[in-house]
């Protein structure tokens, strides 16, 4: 089967159909909270200590749900509106932004405290037209040149991806040289086929809080199908508790229905209803 970058842009492919199919998926939501566990690993944020992330081609939220869950405060970009509408539908915590991050990113310099982007940047690996800047080194460039920006010194950015070769590999690490990142790639399980996954850890100054911090995270080797599911089950443990123990957002109350309206407003959805005495105002029963 043909891999999803070669098919089709992705604001065409994960289409309102294809993007539902995604999001439902229980083995994409599993192999995504996996590497995005994996991709805050090697971030190697300061334990207990607010951060702000951005999730690059965050799509309808998966690995921002797990940034929501670690603690963290998050913007989200993707450039399929499609996906965007069902990380709205799902209720995010996260900001998100249509964006095409070939054309870069123009959030203010030093914004972020990290960056993750969960099987992305090998969609920059294809020109859709035959204009210059559509070239994957003028797209990667722009993306690299931006993100480097955005970031604070020092902190990282993990990327994970899917190269078809090593010759991908090696124009993506250059050109994230060449815009001012150090660091390198990490593989995990590089002898096996199926679990083998590539990071591209970056570093903008010295990339941690220590000269320590500052080489290139080792690849895991062992049994990967087992930390998966063990990470897995681990998670929904956690989500199965939160309900029991009330936490969840099922009973919708009255600051919780405002929060929502505010959050609806400062993404500029229309048609949101006016705040009255009567907000989430308890109904009586009728019988």
């Amino acid at each position: 089967m043909s891999r999803p970058e070669l098919q089709a842009p992705p604001e065409i492919y994960y289409g309102d159909i294809e993007a539902k199919k995604y999001t439902n998926n229980t083995r994409v939501q599993q192999i995504q909270a996996e590497m995005t566990y994996r991709a805050l690993e090697l971030l190697n944020l300061p334990p207990d200590e607010p951060a702000f992330l951005l999730d690059i081609g965050c799509g309808s939220g998966l690995s921002g749900e797990i940034l929501d869950e670690e603690g963290y405060h998050w913007v989200g970009c993707d450039i399929a509106p499609s996906m965007l509408e069902v990380a709205l539908e799902r209720e995010v915590e996260g900001d998100l932004f249509l964006q095409d991050i070939g054309q870069g990113f123009g959030f203010r310099p030093g914004s972020f405290d990290g960056a993750i982007s969960i099987s992305v940047l090998q969609w920059l690996l294809n020109a859709e037209t035959s204009h210059p800047t559509s070239s994957p080194p003028h797209r990667l460039t722009r993306f690299f040149t931006t993100l480097h920006a955005a970031l604070k010194n020092p902190s990282r950015a993990v990327l994970q991806f899917y190269p078809s070769s090593d010759d991908q590999i090696q124009l993506i690490t250059s050109i994230a040289q060449k815009a001012g990142f150090g660091g390198g790639v990490v593989v995990d399980y590089p002898n096996s086929k199926k679990a083998r996954k590539v990071f591209l850890c970056l570093f903008v100054g010295g990339g941690g809080a220590g000269a320590q911090q500052q080489q290139v995270p080792k690849g895991l080797e062992g049994d990967e199908d087992a930390e998966a599911r063990a990470t897995f089950e681990k998670r929904r443990e956690r989500l199965r508790a939160r309900e029991k123990a009330g936490k969840r957002k099922n009973i919708k109350d009255r600051d919780w229905i405002l929060k929502k309206k505010e959050l609806y407003r400062k993404r500029g959805k229309e048609g949101v209803p006016h705040d009255s005495k009567y907000t989430g105002r308890k109904r009586k029963a009728v019988f």
